[in-house]
């Protein structure tokens, strides 16, 4: 995200910095709301941990939250980045391969659906 950020305002085309470009300023916005609930996210659940509440649902929330926010971001700040996205001297090409990886390694993200669904259901009580 900061690579997309920081490339954004120092890039320029037609004489202006792409940060300028509407589509840009959408990604960009994105982004950066996509971190700020996963980071939210992953709050809750640690505080009701903390308090020693029970927090299945919401641990599974913040991580499937996290991890798809990982990998929709790192995709972003490659379509930001361009042609350079994909070099590999450039972090976004790593972070993706990593973020993407978020999304199956220590559960996948159907795993998280189901755990999410299954304390919902409950709730409920189903």
């Amino acid at each position: 995200f900061d690579t997309a950020v920081d490339y954004s305002a120092k890039r320029t085309s037609f004489g202006a910095p792409i940060s300028k470009l509407q589509m840009i300023q959408s990604k960009i916005a994105d982004m950066a709301l996509r971190i700020e609930m996963s980071e939210l996210m992953m709050y809750k659940a640690a505080a009701l941990k903390d308090a020693g509440k029970p927090f299945s649902k919401e641990a599974a929330m913040a991580k499937l939250a996290c991890s798809e926010t990982a990998t929709f971001v790192a995709h972003q700040s490659i379509q930001v980045l361009g042609g350079m996205g994909y070099v590999s001297d450039m972090p976004v090409e790593r972070n993706y391969r990593d973020a993407r990886i978020t999304e199956i390694y220590e559960g996948t993200s159907e795993i998280q659906r189901l755990v999410i669904a299954g304390n919902t259901m409950k709730e409920y009580g189903f």
